[in-house]
């Protein structure tokens, strides 16, 4: 496989990934004004945009009872 599809493969991952991440924003609760920001962030800086959002983003309630 030449380098050239490496990077192909790769780039698409990470759309697929943003993608993702997007629509995981859209839906979740939260203020408009933070939306709008972590979608600008995940679509103009994409790989430390994602990372930032995994890190400090979504928020899980560990804790909550089931």
């Amino acid at each position: 496989m030449q380098i050239e599809h490496i990077w192909i493969a790769l780039a698409a991952i990470l759309l697929v990934i943003e993608l993702w991440a997007i629509g995981r924003i859209v839906k979740s609760e939260g203020k408009i004004d933070n939306k709008c920001v972590w979608i600008v962030v995940i679509v103009f800086v994409p790989l430390i945009g994602l990372v930032l959002w995994a890190l400090m983003g979504p928020k899980h309630d560990a804790h909550r009872p089931m």
